[in-house]
């Protein structure tokens, strides 16, 4: 196959990329580096099957030649750019759904959005099965990035209505690993760089909070199966065992042998409750569920943070 991955510098971009090089298929990554590195994909720029193109998917796509499947990834998706990139995570959302999706038409090519378990909101039913229509405030800061989501899943199933193209929907949910920026605004990175540098620990609110933390090789192994599927979707994909953020820090400091200390900050607006996906989905229709659980993920990933420190690219 070959496959137009937008986002494809990206955290998760960059992996999903290494993932359909290995099964053999053709990659053309696209981003526009606003949040993506050039250094997540460098390794592949000698593969003959790997192309590269700067560019804003919120501009119009034009991508030469056959295309199998467009992988729609790009957006900002941390806290840290809801404040910092308002407007351009809506235009992705918006702009950047539909010309994927016209190339998608375009190329008679099989489209995959990368949705979000943001789409829930801060949600009133727990765990979230993919008929919860979700619990969003579209005006608070949290709302660019959630809103622009559901109106992605929205163009996506329209263009599969009324131009028949072939569409699958994944939602994710809280995905770590490798690759994540430092300065990201995620609790797992943050906790791991904070532990790391010897700095007190940032936890918001009391830390009962609850997530549902999914290690990206996981991640990724769940979007193949859907795309490869006959499953429209949506359907999630996450870990379904549940953490409060309190313990997710007191386990990074002990993986990471840290001394810093714990310290408490005001909860941000619309910050979810608990987050837990129902996987009965992806279960029974694709055969998927996590393999690798948080402590294995988190020393994976506070591995490669410590290396990269060592390197000074903190």
């Amino acid at each position: 196959m070959r496959v137009v991955v937008t986002g494809g510098a990206g955290f998760l971009g960059s992996h999903l990329c290494d993932a359909l090089l290995a099964r053999g298929d053709e990659v053309v990554a696209i981003d526009n580096l606003i949040t993506g590195s050039l250094a997540n994909v460098e390794h592949l720029f000698g593969n003959a099957a790997f192309t590269f193109q700067h560019h804003d998917v919120s501009n119009f796509i034009h991508v030469a030649g056959p295309v199998d499947r467009i992988m729609h990834l790009a957006s900002p998706a941390s806290p840290a750019d809801f404040e910092r990139i308002p407007i351009q995570i809506l235009k992705v959302g918006s702009r950047g759904t539909q010309h994927a999706l016209g190339l998608a038409k375009d190329k008679g090519a099989r489209f995959f959005l990368a949705s979000t378990s943001e789409v829930y909101g801060d949600p009133l039913v727990h765990p979230q099965p993919e008929t919860y229509w979700g619990n969003v405030n579209p005006i608070g800061p949290r709302g660019v990035y959630d809103e622009a989501k559901r109106f992605a899943e929205a163009m996506t199933m329209a263009y599969h209505r009324y131009h028949d193209v072939d569409v699958r929907i994944v939602r994710i949910f809280n995905t770590y690993g490798e690759r994540m920026r430092p300065d990201d605004g995620r609790a797992v990175s943050n906790f791991i760089v904070q532990a790391l540098a010897g700095q007190p620990i940032t936890i918001y609110g009391d830390g009962s909070q609850t997530r549902s933390f999914t290690y990206v090789e996981d991640e990724i192994r769940g979007f193949l199966a859907l795309l490869d599927s006959d499953q429209t979707g949506p359907i999630n994909i996450g870990n379904d065992n549940e953490f409060s953020i309190r313990q997710l820090a007191e386990m990074v400091l002990e993986l990471t042998g840290s001394s810093s200390p714990l310290v408490f900050e005001d909860l941000p607006v619309d910050d979810p409750t608990q987050r837990k996906p129902d996987l009965t989905l992806a279960r029974t229709l694709l055969g998927w569920e996590p393999k690798v659980q948080l402590r294995e993920g988190l020393a994976r990933t506070s591995e490669w943070f410590a290396a990269q420190a060592t390197k000074g690219q903190l």
